[in-house]
Protein backbone atom coordinates (compact mmCIF):
# COMPACT_ATOMS: atom_id res chain seq x y z
CA UNK A 1 0.00 0.00 0.00
CA UNK A 2 1.18 3.56 -0.78
CA UNK A 3 0.46 6.18 1.87
CA UNK A 4 -0.81 9.63 0.92
CA UNK A 5 2.52 11.12 2.00
CA UNK A 6 4.52 8.74 -0.20
CA UNK A 7 2.13 9.29 -3.10
CA UNK A 8 2.59 13.07 -2.89
CA UNK A 9 6.35 12.60 -2.60
CA UNK A 10 6.41 10.47 -5.77
CA UNK A 11 4.26 12.96 -7.66
CA UNK A 12 6.58 15.77 -6.60
CA UNK A 13 9.65 13.81 -7.72
CA UNK A 14 8.04 13.02 -11.06
CA UNK A 15 7.14 16.68 -11.58
CA UNK A 16 10.68 17.77 -10.82
CA UNK A 17 12.08 15.18 -13.20
CA UNK A 18 9.76 16.34 -15.95
CA UNK A 19 10.93 19.91 -15.50
CA UNK A 20 14.56 18.93 -16.22
CA UNK A 21 15.11 17.68 -19.79
CA UNK A 22 16.97 14.42 -20.14
CA UNK A 23 20.26 14.20 -22.00
CA UNK A 24 18.39 12.73 -24.94
CA UNK A 25 15.95 15.64 -25.00
CA UNK A 26 18.79 18.13 -24.73
CA UNK A 27 20.58 16.44 -27.62
CA UNK A 28 17.45 16.53 -29.75
CA UNK A 29 16.88 20.20 -28.91
CA UNK A 30 20.46 21.04 -29.90
CA UNK A 31 20.20 19.06 -33.12
CA UNK A 32 16.93 20.72 -34.10
CA UNK A 33 18.52 24.17 -33.92
CA UNK A 34 15.86 26.54 -35.22
CA UNK A 35 13.09 24.15 -34.19
CA UNK A 36 13.76 23.83 -30.49
CA UNK A 37 16.80 25.70 -29.31
CA UNK A 38 15.20 28.98 -30.39
CA UNK A 39 11.90 27.97 -28.84
CA UNK A 40 12.96 28.20 -25.22
CA UNK A 41 13.85 24.52 -25.09
CA UNK A 42 10.19 23.45 -25.32
CA UNK A 43 10.47 21.05 -28.22
CA UNK A 44 7.38 18.95 -27.49
CA UNK A 45 3.91 20.23 -28.17
CA UNK A 46 2.52 23.73 -28.16
CA UNK A 47 4.84 25.07 -30.84
CA UNK A 48 3.73 26.52 -34.14
CA UNK A 49 6.56 25.49 -36.44
CA UNK A 50 6.81 27.80 -39.44
CA UNK A 51 10.53 27.31 -40.07
CA UNK A 52 11.12 24.11 -42.04
CA UNK A 53 8.90 24.33 -45.16
CA UNK A 54 7.02 21.16 -44.29
CA UNK A 55 3.64 20.17 -45.71
CA UNK A 56 1.47 21.22 -42.78
CA UNK A 57 -1.31 18.87 -43.89
CA UNK A 58 0.83 15.75 -43.92
CA UNK A 59 0.75 12.67 -46.16
CA UNK A 60 -2.33 11.20 -47.79
CA UNK A 61 -4.48 8.58 -46.01
CA UNK A 62 -3.27 5.99 -48.54
CA UNK A 63 0.34 6.76 -47.70
CA UNK A 64 -0.34 6.58 -43.97
CA UNK A 65 -1.96 3.18 -44.45
CA UNK A 66 1.13 2.00 -46.34
CA UNK A 67 3.34 3.23 -43.51
CA UNK A 68 1.33 1.35 -40.90
CA UNK A 69 1.32 -1.84 -42.95
CA UNK A 70 5.08 -1.64 -43.48
CA UNK A 71 5.70 -1.02 -39.78
CA UNK A 72 3.60 -4.06 -38.88
CA UNK A 73 4.74 -6.53 -41.52
CA UNK A 74 8.16 -5.44 -42.81
CA UNK A 75 9.97 -3.53 -40.04
CA UNK A 76 12.00 -6.64 -39.18
CA UNK A 77 13.39 -6.87 -42.72
CA UNK A 78 16.32 -5.04 -44.29
CA UNK A 79 15.12 -2.62 -46.99
CA UNK A 80 16.83 -3.81 -50.18
CA UNK A 81 13.63 -5.20 -51.75
CA UNK A 82 11.58 -2.11 -50.92
CA UNK A 83 14.36 0.25 -51.98
CA UNK A 84 14.69 -1.47 -55.34
CA UNK A 85 10.91 -1.29 -55.80
CA UNK A 86 11.06 2.44 -55.12
CA UNK A 87 13.90 2.95 -57.62
CA UNK A 88 11.92 1.11 -60.27
CA UNK A 89 8.79 3.11 -59.46
CA UNK A 90 10.64 6.42 -59.73
CA UNK A 91 12.22 5.34 -63.01
CA UNK A 92 8.81 4.40 -64.41
CA UNK A 93 7.27 7.72 -63.32
CA UNK A 94 10.01 9.73 -65.04
CA UNK A 95 10.57 7.57 -68.11
CA UNK A 96 14.17 6.68 -67.26
CA UNK A 97 15.94 3.45 -66.41
CA UNK A 98 16.54 2.36 -62.81
CA UNK A 99 20.29 2.84 -63.21
CA UNK A 100 19.65 6.59 -63.47
CA UNK A 101 17.93 6.75 -60.06
CA UNK A 102 19.85 7.27 -56.82
CA UNK A 103 17.99 7.11 -53.52
CA UNK A 104 18.99 9.13 -50.48
CA UNK A 105 18.08 9.75 -46.86
CA UNK A 106 16.14 12.83 -47.91
CA UNK A 107 17.38 14.98 -50.76
CA UNK A 108 19.89 16.34 -48.25
CA UNK A 109 21.87 13.15 -48.71
CA UNK A 110 21.82 13.66 -52.47
CA UNK A 111 23.55 16.99 -51.85
CA UNK A 112 26.11 15.29 -49.63
CA UNK A 113 26.77 12.62 -52.27
CA UNK A 114 27.32 15.27 -54.94
CA UNK A 115 29.84 17.16 -52.83
CA UNK A 116 31.63 13.92 -52.02
CA UNK A 117 31.75 12.83 -55.65
CA UNK A 118 32.70 16.10 -57.36
CA UNK A 119 34.39 18.29 -54.76
CA UNK A 120 37.42 18.14 -52.51
CA UNK A 121 40.54 20.12 -51.66
CA UNK A 122 41.31 22.65 -54.39
CA UNK A 123 37.78 22.48 -55.83
CA UNK A 124 35.05 25.14 -55.85
CA UNK A 125 31.33 25.01 -55.19
CA UNK A 126 29.40 27.92 -56.74
CA UNK A 127 26.02 28.76 -55.18
CA UNK A 128 23.58 31.63 -54.92
CA UNK A 129 23.33 33.85 -51.86
CA UNK A 130 21.06 33.18 -50.16
CA UNK A 131 20.12 29.59 -50.90
CA UNK A 132 19.74 26.29 -49.06
CA UNK A 133 22.89 26.38 -46.97
CA UNK A 134 23.41 22.70 -46.20
CA UNK A 135 25.30 22.02 -49.42
CA UNK A 136 27.85 24.67 -48.48
CA UNK A 137 28.46 22.91 -45.18
CA UNK A 138 28.94 19.59 -46.98
CA UNK A 139 31.32 21.17 -49.46
CA UNK A 140 33.52 22.65 -46.77
CA UNK A 141 33.79 19.26 -45.08
CA UNK A 142 35.39 17.93 -48.26
CA UNK A 143 37.97 20.72 -48.17
CA UNK A 144 36.41 22.63 -51.05
CA UNK A 145 35.89 26.39 -51.15
CA UNK A 146 32.43 27.91 -51.51
CA UNK A 147 31.74 30.90 -53.77
CA UNK A 148 28.38 32.54 -52.98
CA UNK A 149 27.00 34.92 -55.63
CA UNK A 150 24.16 37.31 -54.64
CA UNK A 151 20.83 36.85 -56.36
CA UNK A 152 19.83 39.26 -59.10
CA UNK A 153 17.50 42.19 -58.47
CA UNK A 154 14.48 40.04 -59.33
CA UNK A 155 15.72 37.34 -56.92
CA UNK A 156 16.66 34.87 -59.66
CA UNK A 157 20.08 33.22 -59.77
CA UNK A 158 22.54 35.71 -61.23
CA UNK A 159 23.82 33.21 -63.78
CA UNK A 160 26.21 35.59 -65.61
CA UNK A 161 27.86 36.45 -62.30
CA UNK A 162 27.99 32.77 -61.31
CA UNK A 163 29.57 31.95 -64.66
CA UNK A 164 32.17 34.67 -64.13
CA UNK A 165 33.13 33.06 -60.83
CA UNK A 166 33.42 29.57 -62.35
CA UNK A 167 36.64 28.15 -63.75
CA UNK A 168 38.40 24.82 -64.23
CA UNK A 169 38.52 24.36 -60.43
CA UNK A 170 34.73 24.52 -60.15
CA UNK A 171 33.59 20.98 -59.49
CA UNK A 172 29.93 21.71 -58.78
CA UNK A 173 27.31 24.42 -59.24
CA UNK A 174 24.16 24.30 -57.12
CA UNK A 175 20.87 25.77 -58.41
CA UNK A 176 17.82 25.51 -56.18
CA UNK A 177 14.81 26.25 -58.38
CA UNK A 178 12.46 27.50 -56.99
CA UNK A 179 15.06 28.94 -54.68
CA UNK A 180 15.01 28.45 -50.94
CA UNK A 181 14.56 30.86 -49.08
CA UNK A 182 13.13 33.33 -51.61
CA UNK A 183 10.71 31.02 -53.46
CA UNK A 184 11.72 32.71 -56.71
CA UNK A 185 12.25 31.13 -60.13
CA UNK A 186 15.20 31.20 -62.50
CA UNK A 187 14.17 30.86 -66.13
CA UNK A 188 14.71 27.49 -67.73
CA UNK A 189 16.25 28.88 -70.94
CA UNK A 190 18.74 30.92 -68.88
CA UNK A 191 19.83 27.83 -66.96
CA UNK A 192 20.30 25.88 -70.20
CA UNK A 193 22.47 28.63 -71.68
CA UNK A 194 24.44 28.80 -68.43
CA UNK A 195 25.15 25.06 -68.44
CA UNK A 196 26.40 25.15 -72.02
CA UNK A 197 29.02 27.76 -71.08
CA UNK A 198 30.38 26.01 -68.00
CA UNK A 199 33.71 24.15 -68.08
CA UNK A 200 33.33 20.56 -69.25
CA UNK A 201 34.45 19.26 -65.86
CA UNK A 202 31.80 21.18 -63.88
CA UNK A 203 28.69 19.35 -62.70
CA UNK A 204 25.38 21.09 -62.05
CA UNK A 205 23.02 20.00 -59.29
CA UNK A 206 19.49 21.33 -59.84
CA UNK A 207 17.44 21.03 -56.66
CA UNK A 208 13.75 20.69 -57.49
CA UNK A 209 12.48 20.06 -53.96
CA UNK A 210 9.64 22.56 -54.51
CA UNK A 211 8.85 21.54 -58.09
CA UNK A 212 5.21 20.60 -57.47
CA UNK A 213 4.33 24.00 -56.05
CA UNK A 214 5.23 25.93 -59.20
CA UNK A 215 2.24 27.23 -61.10
CA UNK A 216 1.96 27.08 -64.87
CA UNK A 217 4.78 29.17 -66.33
CA UNK A 218 6.58 29.39 -69.65
CA UNK A 219 9.73 30.21 -67.67
CA UNK A 220 9.81 26.91 -65.80
CA UNK A 221 10.13 23.25 -66.70
CA UNK A 222 11.64 20.41 -64.72
CA UNK A 223 14.99 19.08 -65.87
CA UNK A 224 13.60 15.60 -65.22
CA UNK A 225 10.41 16.01 -67.24
CA UNK A 226 12.27 17.86 -70.01
CA UNK A 227 15.86 16.62 -69.75
CA UNK A 228 18.83 17.97 -71.67
CA UNK A 229 21.52 15.79 -73.16
CA UNK A 230 24.28 16.54 -70.68
CA UNK A 231 25.88 14.01 -68.35
CA UNK A 232 26.92 16.78 -65.95
CA UNK A 233 23.35 17.55 -64.89
CA UNK A 234 21.95 16.01 -61.69
CA UNK A 235 18.37 16.69 -60.60
CA UNK A 236 17.35 16.21 -56.97
CA UNK A 237 13.82 15.69 -55.70
CA UNK A 238 12.38 15.16 -52.22
CA UNK A 239 9.42 13.41 -50.62
CA UNK A 240 9.66 15.86 -47.71
CA UNK A 241 7.58 18.65 -49.23
CA UNK A 242 4.39 18.08 -51.20
CA UNK A 243 4.23 14.38 -50.27
CA UNK A 244 4.35 15.26 -46.56
CA UNK A 245 7.05 12.74 -45.62
CA UNK A 246 9.72 15.00 -44.12
CA UNK A 247 9.99 12.82 -41.03
CA UNK A 248 10.72 9.66 -43.03
CA UNK A 249 13.75 11.13 -44.85
CA UNK A 250 13.57 9.95 -48.43
CA UNK A 251 14.75 11.71 -51.59
CA UNK A 252 16.28 10.85 -54.93
CA UNK A 253 18.32 12.07 -57.85
CA UNK A 254 18.09 11.49 -61.59
CA UNK A 255 21.28 11.54 -63.65
CA UNK A 256 22.92 9.64 -66.48
CA UNK A 257 24.01 6.12 -65.49
CA UNK A 258 27.68 7.12 -65.37
CA UNK A 259 27.00 10.15 -63.17
CA UNK A 260 24.62 8.12 -61.02
CA UNK A 261 27.40 5.61 -60.37
CA UNK A 262 29.70 8.43 -59.26
CA UNK A 263 27.03 9.61 -56.81
CA UNK A 264 26.43 6.06 -55.60
CA UNK A 265 30.09 5.73 -54.66
CA UNK A 266 29.40 8.25 -51.87
CA UNK A 267 26.03 6.83 -50.83
CA UNK A 268 25.14 5.75 -47.33
CA UNK A 269 24.37 2.04 -47.46
CA UNK A 270 20.66 1.26 -47.04
CA UNK A 271 19.85 4.92 -46.38
CA UNK A 272 16.13 4.52 -47.11
CA UNK A 273 14.27 2.39 -44.59
CA UNK A 274 11.41 -0.03 -45.26
CA UNK A 275 8.63 2.26 -44.02
CA UNK A 276 9.93 5.24 -46.00
CA UNK A 277 10.34 3.22 -49.19
CA UNK A 278 6.83 1.77 -49.09
CA UNK A 279 5.32 5.13 -48.18
CA UNK A 280 7.13 6.82 -51.09
CA UNK A 281 5.93 4.21 -53.60
CA UNK A 282 2.35 4.78 -52.47
CA UNK A 283 2.78 8.56 -52.49
CA UNK A 284 3.95 8.49 -56.10
CA UNK A 285 0.73 6.68 -57.06
CA UNK A 286 -1.50 9.16 -55.22
CA UNK A 287 -1.66 11.88 -57.86
CA UNK A 288 -4.90 13.24 -56.44
CA UNK A 289 -3.23 14.06 -53.13
CA UNK A 290 -0.44 15.88 -54.97
CA UNK A 291 -2.97 17.96 -56.91
CA UNK A 292 -4.96 18.72 -53.78
CA UNK A 293 -1.82 19.71 -51.85
CA UNK A 294 -0.64 21.98 -54.66
CA UNK A 295 -4.04 23.68 -54.93
CA UNK A 296 -4.36 24.07 -51.19
CA UNK A 297 -0.86 25.53 -51.01
CA UNK A 298 -1.67 28.02 -53.78
CA UNK A 299 -4.78 29.15 -51.89
CA UNK A 300 -2.92 29.41 -48.58
CA UNK A 301 -0.05 31.30 -50.21
CA UNK A 302 -2.42 33.79 -51.81
CA UNK A 303 -4.24 34.31 -48.52
CA UNK A 304 -0.92 34.93 -46.77
CA UNK A 305 0.03 37.48 -49.43
CA UNK A 306 -3.37 39.15 -49.06
CA UNK A 307 -2.79 39.53 -45.33
CA UNK A 308 0.73 40.87 -45.93
CA UNK A 309 -0.62 43.41 -48.41
CA UNK A 310 -3.29 44.48 -45.95
CA UNK A 311 -0.51 45.34 -43.53
CA UNK A 312 1.53 47.07 -46.25
CA UNK A 313 4.28 44.46 -46.06
CA UNK A 314 6.37 43.66 -49.11
CA UNK A 315 6.81 39.98 -49.91
CA UNK A 316 8.91 38.27 -52.57
CA UNK A 317 6.79 36.51 -55.18
CA UNK A 318 6.94 32.86 -54.16
CA UNK A 319 6.49 29.68 -56.17
CA UNK A 320 6.99 27.42 -53.15
CA UNK A 321 5.30 26.58 -49.83
CA UNK A 322 6.80 29.52 -47.98
CA UNK A 323 6.93 33.29 -48.34
CA UNK A 324 9.77 35.71 -47.62
CA UNK A 325 8.56 38.95 -46.10
CA UNK A 326 10.36 42.26 -45.62
CA UNK A 327 9.67 43.22 -41.99
CA UNK A 328 11.26 46.68 -42.36
CA UNK A 329 13.08 46.06 -39.09
CA UNK A 330 15.86 43.71 -37.92
CA UNK A 331 14.54 40.22 -38.51
CA UNK A 332 16.14 38.92 -35.32
CA UNK A 333 13.85 41.19 -33.30
CA UNK A 334 10.81 39.79 -35.08
CA UNK A 335 11.97 36.20 -34.69
CA UNK A 336 12.53 36.73 -30.96
CA UNK A 337 9.06 38.23 -30.57
CA UNK A 338 7.49 35.20 -32.21
CA UNK A 339 9.65 32.86 -30.14
CA UNK A 340 8.18 34.34 -26.99
CA UNK A 341 4.75 33.31 -28.28
CA UNK A 342 5.85 29.75 -29.21
CA UNK A 343 5.94 30.40 -32.94
CA UNK A 344 9.21 29.21 -34.45
CA UNK A 345 10.74 31.02 -37.43
CA UNK A 346 14.11 30.29 -38.99
CA UNK A 347 17.08 32.58 -38.57
CA UNK A 348 17.77 35.42 -41.06
CA UNK A 349 19.55 34.71 -44.32
CA UNK A 350 22.72 36.44 -45.60
CA UNK A 351 21.89 39.68 -47.36
CA UNK A 352 18.27 39.60 -46.15
CA UNK A 353 18.66 40.68 -42.53
CA UNK A 354 15.27 42.42 -42.49
CA UNK A 355 13.38 39.52 -44.05
CA UNK A 356 11.75 36.49 -42.47
CA UNK A 357 10.87 33.31 -44.30
CA UNK A 358 7.50 31.96 -43.21
CA UNK A 359 6.53 28.39 -44.00
CA UNK A 360 2.88 28.04 -44.89
CA UNK A 361 1.26 26.22 -42.00
CA UNK A 362 -2.37 25.37 -41.53
CA UNK A 363 -4.90 28.24 -41.64
CA UNK A 364 -5.07 28.13 -37.84
CA UNK A 365 -1.28 28.41 -37.57
CA UNK A 366 -1.13 31.32 -39.99
CA UNK A 367 -3.92 33.09 -38.09
CA UNK A 368 -1.74 32.77 -35.01
CA UNK A 369 1.19 34.20 -36.96
CA UNK A 370 -0.77 37.31 -37.92
CA UNK A 371 -2.23 37.65 -34.41
CA UNK A 372 1.28 37.88 -32.99
CA UNK A 373 2.43 40.18 -35.78
CA UNK A 374 -0.36 42.58 -34.93
CA UNK A 375 0.81 42.68 -31.31
CA UNK A 376 4.14 44.19 -32.33
CA UNK A 377 4.49 47.98 -32.23
CA UNK A 378 5.16 49.88 -35.42
CA UNK A 379 8.92 50.00 -35.87
CA UNK A 380 10.58 53.39 -36.48
CA UNK A 381 12.33 51.92 -39.55
CA UNK A 382 8.93 51.37 -41.17
CA UNK A 383 8.18 53.90 -43.91
CA UNK A 384 4.43 53.61 -43.50
CA UNK A 385 1.98 52.62 -40.75
CA UNK A 386 0.75 49.08 -40.75
CA UNK A 387 -2.86 48.66 -41.74
CA UNK A 388 -4.69 46.02 -39.76
CA UNK A 389 -7.94 45.01 -41.46
CA UNK A 390 -11.05 45.51 -39.39
CA UNK A 391 -12.17 42.13 -38.19
CA UNK A 392 -8.62 40.83 -37.94
CA UNK A 393 -7.31 37.94 -39.97
CA UNK A 394 -9.77 36.44 -42.38
CA UNK A 395 -11.21 32.99 -41.79
CA UNK A 396 -9.62 29.98 -43.45
CA UNK A 397 -10.77 28.84 -46.84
Amino acid sequence: MISRRNLLRRIGAATAAAAVPSLTEASIAAALGNDAATAGGSWRGGLVRLNRNENAYGPSPKTIAAMLDAAEHAAHRYPEVEAEALRNKIALCHGVIAEQVILGCGSSEILRMATGAFLGSGKLLVVARPTFGLIGDYAQRTGADVVAVPLSRDHAHDLPAMLARSDSATGLVYICNPNNPTGSLTRRRDIEAFIRQLPETTYVLIDEAYHHYVGASSDYASFIDRPIDDSRVIVARSFSKIYGLAGLRVGYAIATPQTARALASCRLSEAVNVVAARAAVTALDDAEHVRMSANRNADDRQEFLNQANARMLRAIDSQANFVMVNTERPALEVIEQFRKHDVVLCQPFPGFEQHIRVSLGTPQEIREFWRIWDLMPVHPMSMSPRLVPSGGVSSPK
